[in-house]
Formats: structure tokens, sequence, C-alpha cells
């Protein structure tokens, strides 16, 4: 099923949600993709049918300077120019930052139309159906939509969603090193204020403050890395089994990168030489794929003993490597550690673009 050879014709993609922060993002990320060509931007009523550099005028958020090709693009009503959107596309991605309801009711209404839909949104995380995907970690999980469009009666459309942005930090860590069976797990999240789509400058409250309570992030933070890690079971995830996580999310002011302290008690407690080795060695499912998003190291782990740091490592492979360190014996769980991802790009638009890449390559994105 895999596509071969290489790219003659871009593969046509949307913004859904074009103009917040991850929609942003997107826009940076896509500029000059190798695979994927923006064809359109959408947003909510209020920003439809201006441009899009009218709409971030005065609210563009990134470092990047706003790509030029996309300034003049007249944005799209994602409700009431359905039709004009779903035509001019053969993919989404979804940065829709609105009722879970109505996030859902649009996604897949564009599926239906035979859109291939890739959601940064929570609304579908926990529909039976629809694959949670860290591409390193459970691409099977994507034989998933052949069922889910039986069920549905979609001939090309589908949805995959991403998970939250506070699990990519550690889940990749406890994923390299499940062989020694992880069952107790707490976890504390210190969280960048970019991951509730804001600036020091729209958020000056956060200077110098630290929040002790981010809405819905601890049940996510809890809940979902149980259905990444459990298994594909004929057409439903089972949810992995004897792990239990405790979480604590804490917004902090750093402007990108979510770093994570993590307790973990093993069934088959690993030497520190066995951790080690483990996430060196780890065996990437994307390392022979030439995927344009995938780093070329998954998971760095650092020596030092003041490593990761957010400012200092965050970037690391173009923001989509993760990086860990300190760990140490813990007198109540067996180790502990810190990890940390860059939340709006592997976090948000990266981790969404390369599962985008590996459902072309896997040939799943159906092009006409």
């Amino acid at each position: 099923m895999e596509a071969k050879g290489k790219v003659v014709h871009k593969v046509r993609v949307g913004i859904l949600g074009a103009t917040g922060m991850v929609g942003q993002r997107f826009v940076s990320m896509l500029h000059n993709h190798p695979w994927f060509e923006v064809a359109c931007l959408a947003a909510s009523a209020r920003s439809a049918g201006i441009t899009y550099g009218q709409a971030v005028e005065g609210r563009w958020k990134l470092k990047k300077a706003i790509p030029e090709e996309v300034k003049e693009m007249n944005i799209l009503d994602v409700e009431s120019d359905f039709d004009i959107v779903a035509k001019s596309v053969n993919l989404v991605f979804s940065a829709l930052n609105m009722d879970k309801e109505r996030v859902k009711r649009i996604e897949e209404r564009y599926a239906e139309k035979g859109v291939a839909v890739v959601s940064n949104n929570s609304s579908n995380r926990w529909t039976s159906d629809i694959p949670m995907v860290i591409p390193e970690i459970n691409p099977d999980h994507l034989r998933l939509i052949e069922p889910q469009r039986k069920k549905r009666g979609w001939s090309k459309g589908f949805i995959v969603v991403k998970p939250n942005c506070s699990l990519q930090s550690y889940v990749p860590v406890l994923h390299v090193l499940r062989k020694f069976k992880p069952r107790l797990v707490e976890v504390t999240t210190l969280q960048a204020i970019s991951g509730s789509g804001k600036t020091f400058a729209d958020w000056p409250e956060m200077v110098d403050n630290v929040i002790p309570f981010i809405s819905g992030e601890e049940e996510k933070t809890e809940r979902e890395p149980l259905k990444i890690l459990g298994d594909l079971v004929e057409d439903r995830i089972k949810e992995a089994e004897n792990l239990q996580i405790s979480a604590t999310c804490i917004r902090v002011p750093v402007t990108d990168g979510h770093m994570a302290s993590v307790s973990v008690k093993f069934e088959n407690k690993p030497t520190f030489g066995e951790i080690v080795e483990a996430i060196h060695n780890f065996n990437n499912p994307l390392s022979e794929m030439n995927l344009p998003s995938s780093p070329k190291q998954f998971i760095k782990y650092f020596f030092e003993d003041d490593r990761p740091q957010t400012d200092l490592d965050r970037d690391l492979g173009e923001g989509m490597t993760v990086s860990c360190g300190r760990f140490r014996e813990d007198p109540f769980f067996d180790w502990k550690f810190v990890s940390l991802s860059h939340n709006t790009i592997r976090g948000a638009a990266g981790g969404a673009i390369l599962i985008a890449e590996l459902l072309y390559k896997k040939g799943y994105l159906i092009i006409s």
C-alpha cells in the first residue's frame, strides 16, 4: 500500500483554524514542504472574506515571517464555504478552536466528503474507530482507517488524530522502556504559555508567574497514553493494561517547550545501563521511510545534570526531537527522569504533519 517514487504532484492541503497559533505553525511548517502544498486556508466566520495577511496582522505569533505565498490568500469560512474547501484539497489539518461537538461534526463532514482529516483537536481522540497516533510509537494503529471507512461508508475520507501536547515529552520515553513493563507513573508537566495559544505580549499575567492548573490537561495526560500504548485488536484499540498514570499539569513562564518530571515503577526494574541502551538503540519504525519531518534522532539522552533545558533543547531536530535526562533512582518508585518536547512543533503542527507524511507513504491518501 506504500506510495513509491518521487512526489510528482504535491498533495493539496487545507488548514482549518489557520489564524490561531497552531494554525500559524502549520502555515509556517508547510512553507516549501516537498510533498504538501497549501491550497486553501479556512477559519471561523469572523475571519472569513479577508486575506490571511489581514487576518493575522498584529496577531502573528511566530518568529519566522508569514510566508509570502499565503499572505494574499482569501480565508474561507470552515462551515459555510465547506464545498469550496472540500473540492480544493485532498487533506485538511484541523487546528480548530471551537466547541468540541461542533469540531467533531465539521471533521466528520469533511471526511464524509472524501477529504482526509488529520486533527490537532481533542474532539475525536476517544472516538473508538479513530486512531490517535505518535508515528514512532503506534503507526500500526493506522490500520483502523479501513474499518473506519467501512463502518461509516466513506470511500476516501478518514480521520486520524494527534494526541495532546502535554504527554509527548514523556510517553516516548515510556515506550522505549516498555520491555521493562512500566506499571505506575507519576508525572508533573511544566507547560509553556504557547500551549494556550498565547505569548507574553498578550498574557502579561504569566510573566514571573506559575499557574498550578490547566483545565482538562491532567485527564488528557493520564488517559491518552493508554490508547497510544494500547494494542490494535481487530477494529478497536485495547487500552494498555496494568499501567496507571497520575498527572499534575502546571503553566510556567516560558514561550515554547513542555517539560515533564516523571517517576516510574516497573515490573522488571532496569539498570541505568539498560535504560540508556534502550533509548540509544530504539528501533524507530520511521528510520527507513525518509519522511521529510522525521528527525534523525527521535529521543536524545543527556548525561549532564542540568539537561535537557527548555531554551537550549526544545528546537532539537527542528523541534521534532524529544530529549530526556537526569535518570536517577527513586526511593518510592524505581526511576525518575526529566524530559522535554517542543509543544507547538512535535506536540502540535509538526506531529500532525509527520502523521500526514506517514499516511501518504503508506498509501492511505487517495489523490484525485
